[in-house]
Order: C-alpha cells, then structure tokens, then sequence
C-alpha cells in the first residue's frame, strides 16, 4: 500500500498543481476532499470515471434515487461534472473525485456521511474501497489482460480490495474469471452485466433547424475522436465527397478543448466548416464540427452512419451501444479492446464494420449510402447488443447488498 501511495502522490501531484497554477480552486478543493456537505445525512458514493460510464448507469441512478437514497456522485473528468449537475437529480450531489489518497478520501467519506459505495467498469480505487465502511459494489466491472498484468504488482493490496468488496458484475466473462483469480469471494460474484446495453436515448430530438440542415442518409458522424484521428477522418471524407459531393461529416472530439486545433485541420483540409460553439449555421457546410459537451446523442440521432472513434490509436475504442441505440451503421478501427465483447457479438452478426485507414473508411460510406442499406446495418446492431441479463435482478442484488 505504501508504494501505491507513493505513486498516487507523484501522479496527483501534476494535476493538483497544474488547478493550482490555472485558478481552478473549486477543482483543487474537490480534489483534495475540502468540499463540505450541505447538510448531515447517510449516503451512497457512486463513482464513473468519465460520461459514457455515468450515461451507462443512468438507470441504476434513478432506481436508487427513487428509493429514496441519497447519491453523492463524483467523476474524473470535467464533462461528466458538466453532464452529471446538468441531470438535476433529486438529493444528488456531483464533485470532481478526490484524490485516491488516505487524507482527502477520509475527509469526503467523514464529511459527506458515506455509508456505501459503487464504483463503474475499470475505476476501482483502493484507498476509497478499503476505507468505506459500508457495502462496496462494482457494476459492470471490466478488468482487460493487460491491466492485470498491472495489479500483479500489486497483488497484496488487490488480495485486501477483492475481499473488501460485497457485489462486482463483470462486464463480459474474461473479466469475471480475472477477478476471482485476484480473489474475489464466489458470493460477490454477480452475474455478467453490461452498465452500456441499459443506454436508451434522451427524450430531447435534435431541433428542427438541425435536422432541416441534414438529411440523415447523408449524415455521418465521427464520434469521439481522439489526436491523430481527425486527420484520417477529414482523408476519408474527403475521398468519399468526390463520388457523393452532398455527403456531410459531424466530427465531435472526444475534448472539446481540442476544438481549435481540430477546426485550423479541417480548413488545412480545405474543406468548409461551421462550428456549433459558436453558434455557426450548418447548412452547406463540409464538415459541422460539433465542439460541445454533453449533446453526443444529437449527433447519433442525426447520422445514419457512424464512425466510433478511440479505435484507430490505442484508446481501446468508444461505446457501440449509444450508436446502435440510435439505429446508427456502425463502422470503427483495429482497436476495441475496451468493448472487445460487444464488437465480436457486432462482427459475428455482420452489424458492424472494421475500418483500419482512410481508404477503408472512405469504401464503407460508399457502400453504405442508402438509408435502406443503413437503417438494415444500425437494426443488425441493436439487436446484437441486445442485453440478456436480467436489470431487475441486478437492481435486486445491488439493494440486497445495499442493505445488508
């Protein structure tokens, strides 16, 4: 424990000080668990890393506030803050996590009356987990070979974590047979849930200057998108306009603080762009460059082919079940390793396709160019993410464990 302390402090450092420097004092203060309570009362600390994790358990966070439960929410990043204070939900509170460090973890559990906690997928953080002193959950908890091999190094601590912990529901089947190798106790084990397949759209629809400006079978998304991504996506559409000059790209980056960049590349492209942070009109532009936070659902909605991006560096690759929610054909890079369960049920069923370069992109968009061909594509897809385990069992489990 007192090595990964000391890694936390080196890594933590960087941040902390980079807030420092920028004036961010409200994430500084977050960060350093320095944020009190309005008022004293028992709750339930549920963590997601990042949007898609927090949009994942959406469901799970309504059912538990409609108990009645008091949620304090933290995340890592600053969309999700955005995403998740924007939800409004009832005796919900949202901060920036602290860091994974005895003194600010303690102070959030001490000040904020924790008494439970859930934590998402990947994000299991020791220090929290060891001093919660009530139930510890893991939801569609996912642990790739290539992060194991990382705890290995760690095997005492993870020993300690593992028999902290009361429910984990693994993600997909070669998550579960890793965690009980690391020692997960056989009656924390839940069945296999995948947080992601529970996604279902907004009610809000695109508005109707923006579904007037694209004409769905003409639509295509890239979403996500990490550096050194863009360029192969601006290549691709630029291949595909001279044998479908009407074809129009919506590109949103995965940070929208890389937007200038991303725009200065699309104009170097020599293609024309409008940007929606500044309100620009779409209508006969090349490229929509879609630099916001939290309105990714817009995009799928009016896209009839998207291109699911963190697949072509080594980002593991962004969620498919968003896009098949939306009836959206699916194409993505080499890279899945994050959804590796999800692309191979998408492969098997032909419902998605692999693109690894711009050229291939660029082949798909021409074969897919009729709505029919399209809607035939994003229905395969949802069908084949379709979820089979059971979300009131779960439910049942996580109120069991909740209340034990």
């Amino acid at each position: 424990m007192l090595l990964y302390r000391l890694l936390m402090t080196l890594l933590a450092s960087r941040e902390l000080m980079t807030r420092a420097i920028a004036g961010d004092r409200d994430a500084l203060r977050a960060r350093l668990g320095l944020v009190p309570a309005p008022e004293k009362q028992d709750r339930i600390w549920l963590h997601a890393a990042s949007n898609g994790e927090l949009a994942s358990a959406r469901p799970v966070i309504d059912r538990l506030t409609t108990q009645g439960r008091s949620l304090l929410i933290t995340v890592n990043t600053d969309s999700a803050l955005a995403l998740a204070k924007g939800w409004a939900l009832p005796n919900t509170h949202v901060l920036l996590a602290p860091v994974d460090l005895p003194g600010p973890t303690r102070r959030v559990i001490r000040n904020w009356g924790v008494t439970a906690h859930i934590t998402l997928e990947s994000d299991l953080w020791p220090q929290r987990i060891l001093d919660t002193p009530g139930p510890v959950l893991v939801l569609g908890g996912r642990l790739t070979e290539r992060s194991a091999k990382g705890w290995q190094r760690f095997k005492p601590m993870v020993a300690r974590v593992m028999g902290k912990l009361g429910f984990l529901s693994a993600q997909d089947p070669d998550s579960a047979r890793r965690f009980a190798q690391f020692g997960l106790p056989t009656g924390a084990q839940g069945p296999i849930f995948d947080l992601k397949a529970l996604y279902t759209p907004p009610t809000d629809s695109p508005s109707d200057d923006l579904q007037a400006a694209f004409a769905r079978a003409d639509t295509w998304l890239a979403a996500s998108t990490h550096e050194g991504e863009d360029a192969i996506v601006l290549q691709a559409h630029l291949q595909t306009l001279k044998q479908r000059p009407d074809l129009r790209l919506i590109l949103a980056p995965r940070h929208p603080k890389r937007a200038d960049a991303v725009a200065a590349m699309i104009v170097e492209h020599g293609l024309s762009l409008a940007r929606r942070s500044t309100g620009d009109d779409p209508n006969g532009t090349q490229v929509y460059l879609a630099d916001t936070f939290g309105e990714m659902h817009l995009w799928y909605a009016l896209a009839g082919v998207t291109f699911v991006a963190g697949s072509l560096t080594d980002r593991g690759g962004h969620t498919p079940y968003e896009p098949a929610a939306f009836g959206s054909a699916i194409l993505h890079g080499p890279d899945t390793a994050n959804f590796r369960a999800a692309y191979q049920r998408l492969e098997h069923a032909n419902a998605a396709r692999m693109c690894p370069d711009a050229d291939s992109i660029s082949a798909a968009l021409m074969q897919l160019k009729t709505a029919q061909d399209q809607v035939a594509m994003g229905q395969a897809a949802k069908q084949a993410l379709r979820q089979e385990a059971d979300f009131e069992q779960l439910m049942h489990d996580i109120t069991k464990t909740l209340n034990a």
